[in-house]
């Protein structure tokens, strides 16, 4: 089991140098004095943008962002390194790999996680991510006031909490205002609400805009977080070699062969994160509604849209849904245990920080009593891109009914290769059975130590 679960994490050639590397509880740090470099590592620039706007301690950035200067005169070092094609993993996995050779300036102290993957770090046997209590933080007591369902993402299959979130990431339905007046007569969230209230009522939908010469979707890669939130089973089970693909999955096929057919999807949108995705959001698109997380908005939505502000709205989605999350982990070996502990204390546990995080950056944050504080404020929290409209208002309750999917350490390669397969088979390239041989050949690729792929009847 442990070299089968440390494989995942750095491959099977490396799993020993891993266990024998990567152990101890606490680090040199713990004893000897804190280190003078705090070394993070994280896929983009969104972490460092928030540690800088509510760590107390922080002195200055150096001219090229790469180092944050705390008043103690420690120094943060941030690694960057994208998260496409598993960049960023292959790099924070081979310096894991070296975390007990390398001097005291050049160890992992802090790296992030996102929710496809999370499970990979926590796992109990790779022991990469400290438990928080050997921070001397109590999950507990400290964090008590976050979501559930974070804590237990973050947790081990024994529950120990190994990491800690700023961010809960309910997601809504955004949709284009002008498409719903002329549709359905009125812009109205909670009139808008009562049309995608659930998959059946949402179809009857689909229709109506089709009518008009609308989509409700641009792809059917859009719906695909729902299904996938969906599941009863791991993809993998702990300890086992086979996928099981669940019936959701499947659903999430049939359904959006049957939506595509029926003109309800933009046949020219194939998946995500393209060209013409991202020119699905702009003014001249026939295209209804997004499925979004408050990331979402901020960071995809709005940067694309080109008319203006004021043109989009939320309303509840057909159902409850989290799409991401990034996780903040103590690296075990870290020589800066007193400064890592503050930091997550700081950016996951501070109510007020995490206000003004939200008021910001627009982000879904992971304090259950401060959401609800801003989804009655609207003179703090309205939304100038949402036309004034406060998106927590809506936010807060798909939060708090969010039962988080089972987690497997293969969630993000199971989650990227299914989609490809099926995608190639919703776009007419291959037909059904290619597409489930086609994961099949991809999945063992990746994971050489998955033996069997198994499809519900």
């Amino acid at each position: 089991m442990k070299k089968r679960v440390v494989s995942i994490l750095l491959t099977a050639a490396m799993a020993a140098g891993c266990l024998a590397g990567c152990g101890g509880s606490r680090g040199s740090g713990g004893n000897g004095g804190e280190g003078k470099v705090i070394n993070i590592y994280c896929w983009n620039n969104e972490f460092k943008e928030r540690v800088e706007a509510v760590y107390p301690e922080v002195a200055e950035t150096s001219k090229d962002g790469t180092i944050t200067k705390l008043k103690d005169g420690t120094e943060i070092h941030w690694i960057v390194n994208p998260n496409q094609d598993g960049v960023y993993q292959q790099k924070l996995d081979e310096a894991l790999l070296n975390q007990a050779d390398v001097s005291a300036d050049g160890k992992v102290d802090i790296f992030l996680s996102e929710t496809d993957y999370v499970n990979k770090y926590t796992d109990i046997d790779a022991n990469v991510a400290m438990p928080l209590t050997d921070l001397g933080i109590d999950p507990a007591t400290d964090l008590a006031d976050q979501y559930e369902f974070t804590k237990v993402t973050a947790s081990d299959v024994n529950g120990v909490q190994r990491g800690s979130t700023w961010q809960c990431c309910p997601g809504l339905l955004v949709y284009r205002r002008d498409i719903a007046r002329d549709v359905f007569g009125t812009d109205d969230p909670q009139a808008v609400g009562e049309k995608v209230k659930d998959w059946e009522t949402m179809e009857a939908t689909a229709r109506e805009l089709a009518a008009k010469g609308y989509y409700t979707f641009a792809s059917y890669a859009d719906t695909f977080r729902l299904y996938g939130n969906s599941i009863t089973e791991p993809w993998v089970k702990q300890g086992d070699i086979v996928v099981r693909v669940d019936q959701k999955i499947m659903d999430w096929v049939n359904d959006s062969k049957e939506w595509l057919d029926a003109g309800y999807l933009d046949k020219t949108v194939k998946g995500q994160w393209n060209a013409d995705w991202n020119q699905a959001m702009g003014s001249s698109s026939k295209v209804f509604a997004f499925l979004f997380p408050a990331w979402g908005i901020d960071f995809t939505l709005k940067p694309n849209w080109d008319g203006e502000n004021g043109a989009w709205a939320v309303t509840n989605p057909p159902q409850e849904y989290n799409w991401g999350g990034s996780y903040i982990h103590a690296c075990t070996g870290t020589d800066n245990p007193e400064h890592v502990k503050d930091i997550i204390l700081a950016l996951t546990a501070n109510k007020e920080n995490l206000l003004k995080i939200s008021s910001d950056f627009s982000d879904f944050t992971n304090t259950q009593s401060s959401m609800r504080q801003a989804a009655e404020d609207d003179a703090n929290f309205a939304s100038e891109f949402l036309g004034g409209q406060n998106a927590f208002a809506y936010f807060s309750p798909v939060a708090e009914n969010i039962v988080m999917a089972p987690l497997s350490a293969y969630d993000q390669g199971c989650v990227e290769l299914i989609q490809n397969s099926f995608s190639d088979y919703l776009q007419g390239q291959v037909d059904y059975d290619r597409a489930k041989s086609n994961f099949e050949t991809a999945i063992m690729e990746r994971y050489p130590e998955i033996k069997q792929v198994q499809w519900p009847d």
